[in-house]
């Protein structure tokens, strides 16, 4: 193994540096076991750029609003598959889709929930007019 082959190590105001986030905070993130532990003990410990990108994953998810609780519960779930969607509890704000395909037919979407992409939000309401349209033109045809 060369020395370029060699996983880079960080210090702890290297690592906070890089997150963005103040030592103590980070001290606090491994404490809650949001992060892992640094590799080896006392003064010789050190990061690896897997400890960076578990920080920025959590300040990734603290921007968007997350709990510390609720983003320990999405990295435990994280290894068992896909992440499964926010519990709704009292007081939850979600902002909703809404169309109106004709009068009485409409169809509400939450994106997040149903994971799909502004541009997939958009082909799926057109889809679903267009398949409102031609069943009501096939009934206008009989």
């Amino acid at each position: 193994m060369t020395a370029m082959d060699e996983p880079k190590a960080f210090t702890l105001d290297d690592i906070s540096a890089l997150a963005e986030l103040p030592r103590r905070t980070v001290r606090y993130y491994i404490q809650s076991g949001l992060i892992d532990r640094p590799q080896g003990v006392g003064k010789g410990a050190y990061y690896t750029q897997s400890h960076v990108e578990q920080l920025l994953l959590v300040r990734k998810w603290q921007l968007a609003g997350l709990s510390l609780e609720r983003i320990g519960e999405l990295l435990k779930q994280q290894a068992a598959g896909p992440l499964p969607p926010t519990p709704r509890r009292a007081g939850t704000v979600e902002v909703w889709s809404h169309l109106v395909i004709s009068d009485g037919v409409e169809l509400n979407l939450e994106p997040s929930r149903a994971g799909l992409s502004p541009e997939q939000i958009r082909a799926f309401f057109r889809a679903v007019t267009q398949a409102y349209e031609q069943i009501h033109q096939n009934e206008e045809r009989k």
